[in-house]
């Protein structure tokens, strides 16, 4: 599974010095055993030559002797002269004869050779001898780590009677043929070590050379991204295999490249139906308490109130403040850009959140600041857009609770203003604390989930945070912090 991971370039050097190794070890093998079978020929071959050698010798004798040829003539044939040591000197060999009963009838005397006489021939070696097809046999045996062949065969006279057995012992030395098998393996080791040099650097620049457009093709996929334009892979001098693949790459960019257009076409009306109901939301926030300060002046109204030009430049202020924040949003919208731009402005925190509750008309809206003024930099009208949000997410969480109660407090901390809104609702639960800023959630059943996700937008816009605590049936404390 290891070499499975190595890279392609690795595994076509490792496979051709691999298959050069591996042929170099089969031919050593193969040249070893034929080195092997030749030698058994050879030594083969030549003991079947001196045993045709040696009983032409024999019927030689045989047509020369005076003696009447019969088996039991044939020791004083041999033996007169000493015949059978002289054929023996001649052809280097030791000659055993014996009657056909398997009885030692006359051997020549022991020169170099082991002497392997046998008075009687096994049983068995008869059987197999009159049982050949041309009447020899030939048995190969090992003593002492020497090899021995020995050759049985008939002795006939002139009209191919049997007369008697031929036994030749024949010693295998096969020390000359080691010495040569041995040198020849030598002068092939250096061939093959300095072909295996060769291999080596072959298969290092061969496969370079194969892998180069793959790496080529790998490195241009690497680089391929949805969101810029990629160029197509252009090979000259390459494989059927490596067109094909760089063929398939090239359509891939393509059929990419569209795929990208619908993709940013999709984005770009995605975003725009966000937007839209964004600037919804935003439009729609300002406009229920607007409706509600109209319909709680007609109420309230009175002519011969001394104060009413008062509460009338309040009512009036409070509508065109709303008012304002409608226009820089359909302002931003018509100018195809994100919600109202964002203003570094100076402001006294606790007068414009005390202004931005004022639209409210719920009396259970209490407001604390221990200081009159406290200055940061703020947007004016991103600021009255974070106390509606959560002011009005507060009054919405308190419907059916009894004693409703939602406290506004703006307090100086050391670097920071926090601006804090509580009430004593019905809390969030805890599976949806993890999900109380994410765009279009909602637990109400009207909403779009925008207001939260913005806030936390505008606040962290001005290096802030937004937090809260909540416990459900008891309520919630949202806390906005933004440096002074």
């Amino acid at each position: 599974m290891k070499l499975l991971k190595l890279s392609l370039r690795t595994r076509i050097f490792i496979s051709m010095i691999l298959l050069v190794l591996g042929a170099s070890i089969l031919i050593f093998g193969v040249t070893v055993y034929q080195y092997k079978l030749e030698a058994e020929n050879y030594h083969k071959e030549r003991l079947e030559r001196k045993q045709k050698a040696i009983l032409e010798n024999i019927k030689y004798v045989l047509t020369q002797t005076t003696y009447v040829v019969e088996t039991e003539n044939l020791e004083p044939i041999f033996s007169g002269r000493n015949k059978i040591n002289e054929m023996a000197e001649v052809h280097e060999m030791q000659i055993h004869i014996y009657d056909l009963e398997g009885n030692l009838i006359i051997k020549s005397d022991e020169s170099f050779f082991r002497d392997t006489t046998k008075t009687k021939l096994d049983k068995g070696i008869l059987k197999k001898l009159d049982a050949s097809r041309d009447k020899r046999y030939l048995k190969k045996t090992e003593v002492n780590g020497q090899k021995y062949q020995s050759a049985y065969t008939y002795i006939t006279d002139n009209k191919f009677k049997p007369l008697a057995i031929l036994y030749l012992p024949y010693l295998q030395d096969d020390s000359l043929l080691n010495r040569d098998l041995n040198n020849f393996l030598m002068r092939m080791a250096e061939v093959y070590l300095f072909m295996l040099v060769i291999a080596i650097i072959l298969s290092f620049f061969l496969s370079k050379y194969i892998t180069k457009s793959l790496k080529i093709i790998s490195e241009k996929i690497n680089q391929t991204r949805l969101d810029k334009r990629n160029k197509k892979i252009e090979l000259s001098n390459a494989t059927e295999e490596i067109y094909a693949l760089v063929s398939a790459y090239n359509s891939m960019i393509d059929e990419l490249e569209e795929s990208a257009v619908k993709l940013a076409t999709g984005e770009r009306e995605q975003a725009w139906r966000e937007m839209a109901k964004q600037v919804a939301h935003e439009i729609k926030n300002p406009l229920t308490p607007m409706r509600l300060s109209v319909q709680s002046f007609q109420r309230n109204f009175d002519k011969n109130d001394p104060e009413i030009e008062q509460k009338v430049n309040e009512y009036s202020n409070t509508l065109i403040n709303q008012i304002d924040t409608m226009s820089s949003i359909a302002s931003a919208f018509s100018n195809f850009a994100k919600m109202p731009a964002q203003q570094n402005e100076t402001l006294n925190v606790p007068k414009i959140v005390k202004l931005a509750l004022d639209i409210f008309n719920e009396k259970y809206i209490e407001f604390k600041c221990e200081k009159e003024e406290i200055l940061a930099k703020f947007d004016r009208t991103q600021l009255i857009r974070v106390v509606t949000n959560l002011v009005k997410n507060a009054i919405q969480a308190l419907k059916g609770v009894e004693n409703p109660h939602i406290l506004v407090m703006v307090e100086e901390e050391e670097n920071t203003v926090c601006v804090s809104v509580s009430d004593n609702g019905s809390g969030i639960s805890d599976e949806n604390k993890d999900k109380v800023f994410e765009p279009k959630f909602t637990t109400k059943s009207s909403g779009m989930g925008l207001g939260l996700a913005m806030v936390k937008n505008i606040v962290e816009t001005y290096d802030g945070s937004i937090s809260f605590v909540s416990k459900q049936n008891k309520g919630t404390i949202f806390n906005v912090r933004f440096p002074k």
